[in-house]
């Protein structure tokens, strides 16, 4: 078994000191708690309303920043995914996540999706979703919107992740009574058809006028809610058998992978 932890936070935007300061006293947490794998929010250092493009600039980290260093110390034998704007070549901004050991950065993933206002601030990624070896399982990472993109999911599913981490900001919207937020239930049913578990973390609290959801939420390979926070700061805790998600078979003559049809999805090209 793994233990999985999603931690929602409230990140401020423009406080990049006190962000980092507070998430990595929630990675020390987790790993004392026994997390082996621990996935933070969407932009967790910058913080996400902005309103400027270089106001995103000024809080955007390159790779080999002091502060994903201090990250990957937090770690310690833990595997930790953590959002943050990314400063690459020229003026672009990414809003990326991290995934990272005590070895430091093994990957970065860029949003490829974009969503509403973002596109003012960042430019889309454009490299498929890493797919990390760890001792704790094969890990995956997208970002919020990319999960509403079944194909994109599928893509990390056949590239044999065990675990989709995926950091998330996702924006209060109206909810029926009695029913989970729209994006859990994407992360159930995308788990459920690929049979792959998923950690999303997700933010809360109110940040320029926006609220968050503060729907973080761990799912297993079978689409079963394992973990979730609730309103404000807290971890989702989670025990999975992240092999589980190697066994594409849901029946004896069922295999979720093994029974696609390629040959005719030739139109989602298009």
């Amino acid at each position: 078994m793994t233990r999985i932890a999603a931690v929602q936070l409230a990140p401020v935007v423009g406080d990049l000191a006190g962000n980092v300061r507070r998430a990595l006293d929630a990675v020390e947490a987790a790993v004392d708690g026994g997390a082996e794998v621990v996935v933070l929010p969407e932009l967790t250092t910058s913080g996400y309303v902005f309103t400027t493009p270089e106001e995103a600039r000024s809080l955007a980290l390159r790779p080999d920043d002091e502060v994903l260093d201090r990250f990957a110390a937090a770690a310690g034998p833990a595997t930790v995914v953590v959002g943050f704007a990314e400063a690459t070549d020229g003026d672009r901004v990414c809003n990326s996540a991290a995934l990272l050991d005590a070895s430091g950065v093994r990957a970065v993933y860029r949003k490829v999706h974009l969503w509403d206002q973002e596109k003012r601030f960042f430019a889309p990624g454009d490299a498929r979703p890493p797919v990390v070896e760890t001792e704790h399982g094969r890990i995956g990472v997208m970002i919020c919107f990319d999960m509403e993109f079944p194909e994109w999911t599928r893509i990390a599913a056949l590239g044999g992740a065990d675990l989709l981490a995926v950091p998330t900001n996702w924006p209060l919207g109206p909810t029926p009574d009695g029913e989970r937020p729209a994006e859990v239930q994407i992360a159930i049913a995308t788990a459920r058809m690929n049979r792959m578990a998923i950690a999303c973390a997700d933010r809360t609290g109110t940040e320029r006028t926006v609220e968050w959801t503060a729907g973080t939420t761990i799912v297993d390979a079978l689409g079963a809610v394992a973990a979730q926070v609730g309103p404000g700061t807290g971890t989702a805790w989670a025990d999975l058998d992240l092999r589980a998600s190697r066994d594409k078979k849901q029946a004896d003559l069922v295999d979720l992978l093994g029974d696609r049809r390629p040959d005719l999805y030739g139109p989602l090209l298009d």
